[in-house]
């Protein structure tokens, strides 16, 4: 995890001294093993040293090693570097390299904006992978990930609320993703409770975690066009609200 952390945080001049021992003969006369080779000489899988490489903020200074890594061009490494991070599946790159991927980006604005594209596109291929092998292993990993892409301020507004307003998705509700969204505060709090596309379900768990006022339950329940169903959930919670509250008086 160090050298994984290390090699994604360093600057240019920090990984030039790292890269500078493999700029061997050796090395550049078997250019086709030289990823392989240079990963495991850094105890790391290809795929680690790709993610490391092509994820460091400072991706555009190291054409250096990027060529010494037997690439061309920085597009070539960074095409390889999005194809492996949308479609790996805790295999070659594990959550705690996701994590610490997601803990550097958030800082650079630039790598940020890609990373906000890549998500989208491998949380669809986690998503695919779990409803064909219901893998529960699977599913744990990736309910951390996705705490994660909002906590650590990944997940853009555009992004949460796609997600708001996905009302069928199975997904949602096993990951508890409205908390998590209400949670991470990119979207307000009242703003998310008084949304139709958000289930009496998930409203009762915001109100039990303590993230919405009971004046907004009050404000919501006056509210007439709520459903039926929103209506009974909210006269019962506020009910024994009360009736905990003159408990304890």
């Amino acid at each position: 995890m160090t050298i994984f952390r290390d090699i994604l945080c360093n600057s240019s001049e920090e990984l030039l001294k790292v890269f500078y021992v493999f700029g061997s003969d050796e090395l550049k006369a078997e250019k086709a093993h030289r990823l392989d080779r240079i990963a495991k000489a850094l105890r790391l899988r290809p795929e680690q040293l790709i993610c490391a490489i092509g994820f460091n903020p400072n991706l555009l200074d190291l054409t250096e090693i990027i060529n010494l890594l037997g690439y061309k061009h920085i597009d070539e490494l960074v095409k390889k570097r999005n194809g492996i991070f949308i479609t790996d599946i805790y295999r070659k790159i594990s959550l705690d390299n996701i994590l610490t991927i997601y803990n550097v980006v958030r800082d650079f604005q630039e790598t940020l904006q890609v990373m906000q594209y890549l998500v989208e596109q491998r949380l669809k291929s986690i998503e695919t992978k779990i409803e064909a092998t219901v893998n529960s292993i699977i599913i744990e990993k990736y309910k951390a990930e996705i705490r994660s892409i909002y906590l650590d301020g990944i997940a853009g507004i555009d992004f949460a609320e796609r997600r708001l307003d996905k009302i069928d998705s199975g997904f949602r509700a096993l990951l508890n993703e409205v908390t998590i969204i209400t949670e991470s505060r990119i979207i307000p709090a009242g703003d998310i409770f008084f949304r139709d596309t958000v289930l009496p379900e998930e409203k009762r768990k915001l109100l039990n975690k303590g993230l919405i006022p009971l004046e907004l339950a009050h404000a919501r329940l006056e509210d007439e066009s709520i459903s039926p169903r929103e209506k009974k959930m909210l006269q019962d919670y506020l009910n024994i609200t009360r009736q905990n509250s003159a408990g304890t008086t």
